[in-house]
């Protein structure tokens, strides 16, 4: 049965093509610097329209078609850095209310305007966080927090706008919550719970790539 729940919500819809700025005195051609959009916005198979991935190793594919980040997250980085951040600071193509890492389990499916989609993975924050907002240290302060958003894959492409519901369709028989995730990751190969990773590996819905990172720590 469909849960339908009123906490749920988009509060911004952001899309944009890869631009190449200066970091560092060098070129970096990144996704990151998104846009809100208004009205309908078509989701595919490994992105939304008018979306795209500087670095299409690392970034996008089908089981990082959509970026999510809570807004209920922008208070503390506000407070915390000092700087003014609006949607969507961290790249999101989703900034949503209702939906935290802790809360949320690799595999709960939610059915968003005309699409279905599934919780994948985390999003592991990378350098180019930091070379938007001109903070060195900023993804290890997000792995520090665990605020880091997620990624979802979509199970039926359809079209959606920021007035569309958010429903959860099925939550996931693993149990195994993003933050979880992240905080494994976030150890690393020496320091990772084997036990945990173990568990992980079962839950069908995790991504492929960290599943595979997982599965070559525990060789």
């Amino acid at each position: 049965m469909n849960q339908v729940d009123t906490a749920y919500r988009i509060v911004s819809v952001n899309v944009g093509k890869p631009i190449t700025v200066e970091y560092m005195g060098k070129p970096l051609t990144t996704g990151i610097h998104k846009r809100p959009i208004e009205g309908e916005v078509f989701v595919g198979r490994t992105q939304m329209e008018g979306d795209g991935q500087g670095d299409l190793k690392n970034h996008g594919g089908p089981d990082k078609a959509v970026c999510v980040y809570p807004v209920e997250h922008y208070a503390y980085w506000k407070r915390e850095l000092g700087i003014p951040m609006e949607c969507p600071a961290f790249g999101e193509n989703l900034t949503v209310s209702g939906l935290l890492e802790e809360e949320v389990c690799i595999g709960d499916t939610f059915e968003i305007g005309g699409t279905v989609m599934q919780v994948a993975q985390p999003r592991f924050p990378c350098f180019k966080i930091a070379s938007k907002h001109g903070v060195t240290d900023f993804p290890a302060r997000v792995l520090d927090t665990g605020y880091s958003g997620f990624y979802l894959r979509v199970l039926q492409e359809g079209v959606l706008d920021r007035q569309s519901s958010i429903v959860k369709r099925e939550s996931s028989p693993g149990g195994v919550t993003v933050a979880a995730v992240l905080r494994q990751l976030a150890l690393g190969r020496k320091r990772a719970d084997r036990e945990e990773i173990a568990r992980m590996l079962q839950v069908e819905a995790l991504a492929t790539t960290v599943k595979e990172q997982f599965s070559n720590w525990l060789a």
